[in-house]
């Protein structure tokens, strides 16, 4: 695969990883969508195996999607930029701390939009706590299941170089 069209894989998958926090984006299908052009180009072992298990993690999130309590942004406070925060507080835990680390950068981008809005630890406490009720947690497993993918591919790809 050349330079350039692993590039394209790349910009379909962060399209992807964004698509996540904006409403009407097809986030997880997006980053679905530039694997399976990535193994069907490569056709290799490692390339079909991320593809199965890219696929059925994709599943997995959206059925625990599925069957979350529905989102209710309205009334909430919930801007663009507090997703855009949560979103790269998300990548930049997962980068620091792998996987896990993604949990508690979302919630800490949730909570310094609020500190910010608000001016103190209580209220914006409060309000990270009800954001998250609200509609975090659906977002957070979609990000986690993209990024878990996104990761994986990473790691097939350096590993293959």
């Amino acid at each position: 695969m050349g330079v350039w069209q692993l590039l394209m894989v790349v910009g379909v998958m962060l399209l992807g990883l964004c698509g996540v926090i904006v409403p009407g984006v097809p986030g997880p299908w997006l980053v679905w969508a530039a694997v399976l052009w990535w193994s069907l180009h490569l056709q290799t072992g490692p390339a079909w195996f991320l593809l199965v298990g890219a696929t059925a993690v994709l599943l997995l999130v959206q059925v625990v999607v599925w069957l979350l309590p529905a989102r209710r942004l309205r009334g909430l406070g919930v801007t663009r930029r507090m997703a855009a925060y949560a979103g790269l507080g998300a990548v930049v835990g997962f980068c620091l701390v792998p996987v896990v680390g993604a949990v508690p950068g979302f919630v800490a981008g949730i909570y310094g939009t609020e500190r910010m809005r608000l001016g103190g630890h209580g209220p914006a406490k409060a309000a990270t706590r009800t954001v998250m009720r609200a509609a975090g947690t659906s977002v957070l497993v979609e990000l986690m299941g993209c990024l878990l993918v996104v990761g994986a591919w990473v790691g097939v790809v350096v590993a293959g170089s």
